[in-house]
């Protein structure tokens, strides 16, 4: 009987013996926090951005180490590598200072943090107490969050809606360049043939 328990606990999960995998994605689970709180408190609104890169870029390999690689390249591709850039971009287009700036803080430091400490135990609990008995075995023939799994739960049973999604995007984009050329057009054009007589 006792043989048998022995048995039993050495193949259950334990959170005192962890894995390299496990030690890794603490790792970087604490350098991603660092790299988003430094984002957050940085008085260099380039630097802020720069820092928000590594938080981004932590995630994503907190979710190649939990095996959901289709999720940790949607986070590279649209945020590291679309968000990022937009914000950037509007960095430069807007001649925002950049070294140091003053209004880059606004004061309501302490109501932020306790606004964020409340957010991150109220995630942390439901997060808890929703996967408290569940073990996820990331070392299965097909673990939940690769791209077959996810493909595959995509396109089987939310094709319709994510069609529909995309015709609303591509809609939304014929819009508002009908709307910018309708706005900007007649101007440009009677600016052009008064200047041309």
């Amino acid at each position: 009987m006792s043989g048998a328990a022995a048995v039993l606990a050495a193949d259950a999960p334990g959170f005192l013996s962890p894995t390299g995998v496990e030690i890794l994605f603490l790792l970087v689970g604490a350098l991603t926090l660092g790299a988003a709180v430094v984002a957050v408190t940085s008085a260099q609104l380039v630097h802020a951005a720069l820092w928000l890169v590594v938080a981004l870029g932590g995630l994503a390999v907190e979710y190649l180490l939990l095996s959901a690689e289709f999720i940790a390249w949607v986070q590279v591709l649209i945020y590291v590598g679309s968000v990022v850039v937009l914000l950037l971009f509007g960095l430069m287009l807007t001649r925002a200072p950049i070294g140091r700036s003053p209004d880059a803080d606004s004061g309501n430091r302490p109501v932020a943090l306790t606004v964020a400490v409340a957010a991150a135990a109220v995630l942390v609990t439901v997060v808890v107490d929703a996967f408290r008995t569940t073990w996820i075995d990331l070392d299965g023939e097909a673990p939940q969050g690769t791209a077959r799994v996810t493909g595959e739960f995509l396109f089987r049973h939310w094709v319709l809606p994510f069609e529909a999604l995309s015709v609303l995007l591509l809609a939304a984009l014929v819009g508002a360049i009908v709307l910018s050329r309708r706005k900007n057009g007649p101007t440009d054009t009677g600016g052009r043939s008064g200047g041309g007589r």
